[in-house]
């Protein structure tokens, strides 16, 4: 006899005519849903160039809750919510159950694929779980929005025997392993706009790379430069066909944003100044050789999002400040590396791979505030840790003198990497004076533009840091991300904490922003009523699921196959 599962799988049986959903209005939970609860809709009518999909699984992000606190303000939602609503859920795999006439020669029932969430169309974002339905729903009908997108095809194919929990879940696996894989100009953006500004330092400034017929910018903006080296610069702007505009007075900058702003000396002031006028992957170098006077404010969540970078060098050549130490975005084997706030999801994964990859770090420092989180570092890394050799240690922020007296050990030399995973302005500046020459922070926390902390930029160019962020995933990153999960070489299973059906959707997306677990909560829409659960608790409630978990406490395939097989309906 097939079971449930089987039959599930080939996902041929007749489509309902009525699926449920989860709509979201506006901001704040009570515009979640209808009474508290889910609501019922047609399923979708069916285009000859479009697919029905079922949503096998769906992983709840932070980023779902931002939607939830920001509703019709949120920067990626462009429709009215009242009239149609967002319906959550970026974190999804799905099976196609139909396909339209023209389609059904490249589409089967049964075929199963991801999604690249970020979707563009003429240049328009149109992401899933924000502007197309995501998967905190049962079916959704895929358009050409998807299909032929501006980056083609945003479905990527899934192999069969791959577990649906840990196909969802490369996504947000992705956008981790992506921050280890970024890459920084080492040179002055050809084609783009330079703003070279002076602070009243006079040395023999010249740019020896990147300013010739090979490569130079299309635009050179020029504030209070030394009369040597402006006039060496005109002169060779013209030559080469370079726009030039004096620029005296910094309040009345051109409204175009600028690819590398370029500071002579040692000027905290010009450096805050100059700092907004930053375009998306800008640099600002610093070319001095004293320290500056004070810290600075920094936008910490446009080096997240906008990815700007601030480097230097004590060298008078502008270029030796791209080229003296380019960025290493990866940790340093052998080195020290420090994971802050890392008791999290996102956190816990960044630890999982400082150990699993190859090229580790010889030491692995962990920190977080909640003492339930360091309890599950602690217990779920330790052993692994140890068993590549890593020195491992985990700390609890609030004890304040254990803490302060072990994190001494570490302050000199100080850490090769420092991924900061808490959205603090306080903790970035505290942990960024840990760094060692040549040491790199990630500011991997998701904090909104325009929020700042202070920072030590001289270390830019006395030491050789830097510090760097990063967002989000490309589809070639989730590929990548997915290939590493079936060939078992990072297991995104090891993230789930917590699973329930489509009816406990609300406390799944509850319990994220409260930080009720130290994992993923994964939502499966097709199973029947089942509460919230965290992993340990399915000892009670599926005895025969709970056995099949590693170490009783890890999500497996074999689990998930009997959760399907005890809850579809």
């Amino acid at each position: 006899m097939t079971d449930k599962l089987t039959l599930y799988r080939c996902a041929d049986a007749p489509v309902p005519d009525v699926q449920t959903l989860w709509p979201l209005y506006g901001a704040g939970f009570e515009n979640l849903g209808r009474a508290g609860g889910p609501i019922q809709v047609p399923v979708p009518e069916l285009g000859p160039d479009e697919l029905l999909v079922r949503h096998d699984a769906v992983g709840i992000c932070f980023s779902d809750i931002k939607v939830i606190k920001a509703g019709q303000s949120h920067p990626r939602i462009h429709k009215n919510m009242a009239s149609d609503p967002v319906v959550l859920g970026h974190e999804v795999t799905l099976t196609v159950v139909k396909a339209g006439e023209h389609l059904r020669q490249a589409y089967k029932p049964g075929d199963r694929f991801i999604v690249q969430a970020d979707i563009f169309v003429n240049g328009v974002g149109y992401a899933y779980g924000y502007e197309i339905q995501g998967g905190l729903s049962q079916y959704n009908r895929l358009d050409s929005r998807v299909l032929a997108g501006d980056g083609g095809n945003y479905l990527i194919p899934v192999r069969p025997n791959t577990g649906y929990a840990e196909s969802a879940l490369t996504e947000p696996w992705a956008c981790v392993t992506a921050a280890y894989e970024l890459k920084y100009r080492t040179g002055l953006k050809s084609g783009g706009t330079t703003w070279i500004i002076g602070t009243g330092e006079d040395r023999d400034y010249t740019i020896s790379a990147g300013f010739d017929q090979t490569a130079h910018p299309a635009r050179l903006l020029l504030s209070h430069v030394p009369p040597r080296f402006a006039g060496w610069l005109k002169d060779t702007a013209s030559a080469l066909g370079i726009d030039v505009a004096e620029v005296p007075d910094l309040s009345n900058v051109p409204a175009e944003l600028v690819d590398d702003i370029i500071v002579l000396g040692a000027d905290a002031d010009m450096i805050e100044a100059a700092s907004p006028h930053l375009a998306q992957f800008g640099v600002l170098a610093i070319l001095a050789e004293k320290p500056l006077n004070r810290l600075v404010r920094v936008d910490v969540g446009r080096i997240h999002y906008n990815r700007w970078l601030y480097a230097g060098t004590t060298s008078p050549d502008i270029a030796r400040a791209y080229l003296e130490r380019p960025v290493r975005s990866t940790l340093k084997p052998g080195g020290k590396a420090w994971f802050v706030g890392a008791g999290g999801p996102m956190g816990q994964m960044h630890v999982q791979r400082a150990i699993q990859v190859a090229g580790h770090p010889a030491t692995l420092v962990s920190t977080e505030m909640n003492q339930m989180r360091v309890d599950e570092l602690c217990s779920g890394h330790a052993g692994e840790a140890a068993a590549q050799g890593i020195e491992w240690v985990c700390l609890n922020a609030m004890e304040k003198e254990n803490y302060q007296h072990k994190m001494a050990e570490f302050r000199d030399p100080g850490f090769d990497d420092i991924v900061v995973l808490a959205p603090v302005p306080g903790v970035i500046s505290e942990a960024a004076a840990y760094l060692a020459p040549g040491g790199v922070m990630n500011i991997f926390a998701g904090l909104n533009r325009g929020v700042t902390a202070e920072l030590d930029l001289s270390d830019t160019y006395l030491r050789g840091v830097r510090v760097i962020g990063h967002s989000a995933s490309t589809i070639d990153d989730l590929r990548s991300m997915l290939n590493l999960a079936e060939s078992a070489q990072l297991s995104p299973n090891r993230s789930v904490a917590a699973v329930g059906s489509l009816s406990a959707a609300r406390d799944g997306l509850k319990a994220v922003q409260d930080g009720l677990f130290p994992g993923k909560v994964v939502i499966y829409p097709h199973i029947k009523d089942f509460p919230l659960t965290a992993l340990p608790d399915l000892k009670e409630k599926l005895p025969d699921v709970w056995s099949k978990l590693k170490n009783g406490r890890e999500w497996t395939v074999a689990a998930e196959e009997e959760f399907l097989r005890e809850m579809l309906p």
